[in-house]
């Protein structure tokens, strides 16, 4: 089903792989009659080529990328634009997208979700940007619909930003990236290595780009195979698939922690574009004829079978046949997998969801960047023709991605056919897979063609005693389930005919209530601003000296940023820091927010030049010590501060809340064994906080205990390898930190103490 290969390897005319090894060049000379070195090689894969165009450094081992657009949504824009309005933003440079899909039920929080929408509008006036109203259509499907071009390159603040089935390099990225792209700065990073995934056959009826995309997953995650490298998909079997298939297995990219993903395009993609009036954007792009790759996934789509992934994560996956012969063992497996992910903060079980040996879901969703396409609905709506998801607990929730492709629903009958069975047809709306939408009951099971299935993702609240769990699918088996009243089920068993249907793109619906300024800015408008929208406290430079206390310790193998912000209701305040804040880790460490607070009435003092001991009389003897090996720290010299420590944090979202509602509270640091995500780490450095790394094994403190970091300002000055740290208990113990690889911008800004310092003139 699926392979990879553990050396890279040479792709020659994008049919043969050739594996890396001391006869690989003779091997590619007889089949070529060329000689190339691996370099050289290195140079023909797609995403070099479109990161070369994009690079404006002159050195492809260092980038720095200009992008072509960029897009956000609801959760994320407004704190953007704020820190942009912070830091002197006149227009917006490039094509900027607001798209209003999270927040859109404006149904908690009072006013303050319409607030954002309308303050999102105000900024597309005055600094010249797009706006796409609530319901229109979820981020990721109107970019795929309207700002797609081959060979471009899209960022947006939303970490499924995933176009490359489209010949589009996009990237999901914290918002402060985003800021720098407004201020005309650039996207730093490493030239990535790029895996090649070379795709052969076609998939069988009843398997979707879901249970492609989960096989991938689960095959390749855990290893960290393509972490931080671009996917470039390539192989005879691209051709073999939809531009809606494609697009559905290239969104679940993420979830391999890859940076980004590039496909090969053909006359099908070409014919996407043309069927969105926009032809002119559709570019041919293949490998050269020898081109090298630093690894390589083979996936025979022929023998993929319908997938699930379990709770609590999408890499925990069987095909749906092994689920069900294997039933009893998996699901407790699933339940010490809980153990952990829960904290064992409440009991959980799918055992009792077991119906003579077949196993019984309660709700299923179709929705999103993932499952709400034109084609996955249609699949679904032929699988459930003429039968009924019956009058018991069972529901079925379907969200088309957009507008127009509602509208194509509704014209070739397929809405209507999902409708009779009893399943309910909604608005674009990202809410069920974030936990803002169609929140199952407790202790519920929920199958859902979305994007992730993390603990509370869909809605629960550990700290109210709540917990539903979810499932992820192909709509085309969630749909089969629903046809057997909830019995989970397979779609390779249904026997009937999946049609294809012909797409037509209604691009009126977009014409008519689309705000679109074409570029043009006008100063003259007042932004529009609600209670909730608050500007970003004052934050001041890293000190020379630093003590920190330790104010959480999470052992988990990944912790993932909706454990550090939860998602779903809370997002209500995205707009608010401090607010939001109030949330940090509050499903994970509820005890955080109280204890990062209490230390950082010392720094308040500091900035408000009073006496840090007499607002945290603690730190007496905590100084008393520290000055035992160092006398000179003191008054003008020294800050304080919280840290976190976490095995492995930031696996998931893009949101830049994640480090940043850490910041207000006073957090300087994280101490990690290793970063789930650049996207996290970088959100840390962009909000002026130290992302350290220490070495696996025992730790040298332990949570509330105080850390002392003397000469922090110099050592990130000095680009030191190694941080020297301090213990604090009755005498200073040693140990060694380390901050991994930052360019001269990234220490700036640390040393600023976050970026809105570091852009402030």
């Amino acid at each position: 089903m699926i392979s990879v290969l553990e050396s890279g390897a040479y792709l020659i005319g994008g049919r043969e792989v050739i594996p890396d090894g001391p006869k690989a060049p003779a091997e590619i000379k007889s089949k070529t009659g060329k000689d190339t070195t691996r370099e050289e090689s290195r140079q023909q894969t797609i995403a070099y080529h479109i990161l070369k165009e994009h690079n404006t450094s002159g050195n492809m081992d260092k980038l720095k990328i200009k992008f072509d657009k960029l897009t956000s949504h609801d959760i994320t824009f407004v704190g953007i634009i704020q820190t942009a309005r912070a830091s002197g933003l006149e227009k917006f440079p490039v094509p900027y997208v607001l798209t209003n899909c999270h927040n859109s039920l404006c149904a908690v929080g009072g006013t303050i979700n319409e607030d954002d929408h309308m303050f999102g509008l105000s900024c597309a006036k005055k600094y010249g940007g797009v706006y796409v109203p609530p319901h229109q259509a979820v981020i990721h499907q109107y970019a795929r619909e309207m700002l797609a071009g081959g060979g471009k390159m899209i960022l947006g603040s939303d970490s499924h930003t995933r176009y490359g089935a489209l010949g589009t390099m996009a990237m999901g990225e914290g918002g402060p990236e985003l800021v720098k792209q407004l201020l005309n700065q650039t996207y730093d990073i490493n030239m990535p290595g790029v895996v090649g995934v070379y795709l052969t056959g076609e998939p069988v009826k009843g398997v979707g780009p879901q249970d492609v995309a989960l096989a991938i997953i689960g095959e390749v995650f855990a290893c960290g195979y393509v972490k931080n490298k671009v996917m470039e998909f390539v192989g005879p079997g691209v051709s073999a698939l939809s531009a809606d298939f494609r697009i559905g297995i290239d969104v679940m990219t993420t979830e391999t922690t890859c940076l980004s993903s590039i496909w090969r395009t053909d006359g099908t993609i070409e014919e996407f574009y043309e069927i969105h009036g926009r032809k002119e954007e559709y570019k041919e792009l293949n490998p050269g004829e020898i081109a090298y790759y630093d690894g390589m996934i083979t996936v025979d789509l022929g023998k993929i079978k319908p997938m699930i992934a379990m709770p609590f994560h999408p890499s925990n996956t069987y095909t749906i046949e092994e689920l069900n012969e294997n039933l009893m063992d998996i699901l407790d497996d699933v339940e010490k997998k809980a153990v952990v992910s829960l904290d064992g903060a409440v009991e959980f079980t799918l055992k009792n969801k077991v119906r003579d040996g077949r196993l019984l879901v309660d709700q299923g969703i179709i929705a999103g960047c993932a499952g709400g396409g034109f084609e996955n609905i249609c699949a679904a709506a032929d699988i459930m023709k003429g039968t009924y998801i019956g009058s018991d607990g069972f529901t079925l929730s379907v969200y088309p991605a957009s507008m127009p492709v509602y509208m194509e629903l509704i014209k070739n009958g397929c809405a209507a056919t999902l409708l009779e069975t009893g399943a309910v047809m909604k608005t674009a709306f990202c809410g069920p897979c974030f936990g803002a939408g169609d929140t199952p009951a407790n202790n519920a099971f929920s199958i859902r063609h979305s994007t992730r299935n993390f603990p509370n993702r869909e809605g629960s609240k550990l700290q109210n005693g709540q917990i539903s769990s979810v499932a992820l699918m192909d709509a085309r088996s969630i749909a089969a389930t629903a046809a057997n009243k909830g019995i989970l089920t397979a779609a390779t068993e249904f026997d009937g005919e999946i049609h294809k249907y012909q797409y037509h793109f209604d691009a009126n619906i977009y014409a008519n209530r689309v705000f679109d300024s074409k570029g043009v800015a006008d100063p003259s408008v007042e932004i529009q601003f609600g209670p909730n929208i608050k500007d970003w406290p004052a934050m001041t430079q890293l000190p020379e000296n630093l003590v920190l206390r330790v104010v959480s310790e999470i052992h988990d193998p990944v912790t993932t940023t909706d454990e550090l912000i939860p998602s779903g209701e809370t997002s209500s305040y995205r707009s608010n820091p401090l607010g939001l804040a109030e949330f940090t880790l509050s499903r994970k460490d509820p005890a955080y927010v109280g204890l990062a607070k209490d230390i950082q009435t010392a720094q308040k003092a500091v900035m408000e030049g009073k006496c840090p001991v007499e607002a945290k009389p603690e730190l007496k003897e905590i100084m008393a010590v520290i000055r035992k090996s160092y006398p000179e720290t003191g008054e003008g010299n020294i800050g304080f501060g919280s840290t976190i420590f976490a095995v492995k944090p930031g696996d998931g979202s893009a949101r830049e809340q994640a480090a940043s509602c850490q910041k207000v509270l006073g957090g300087w640091a994280n101490i990690a064994n290793e970063y789930a995500t650049k996207r996290y780490r970088s959100n840390l450095i962009n909000w002026g906080m130290l992302p350290f790394l220490i070495e696996k094994g025992e730790l040298p403190f332990k949570n509330k205990d105080y850390l002392f970091f003397p000469g922090i300002r110099k050592a990130v000055e000095e680009k030191a390898d190694e941080i020297k740290a301090y213990r604090v208990g009755d005498e200073l113990t040693e140990f060694t930190l380390k901050l991994g690889e930052l360019t001269d911008e990234e220490r700036q800004i640390i040393l600023k103490g976050c970026l809105i310092n570091y852009n402030r003139v």
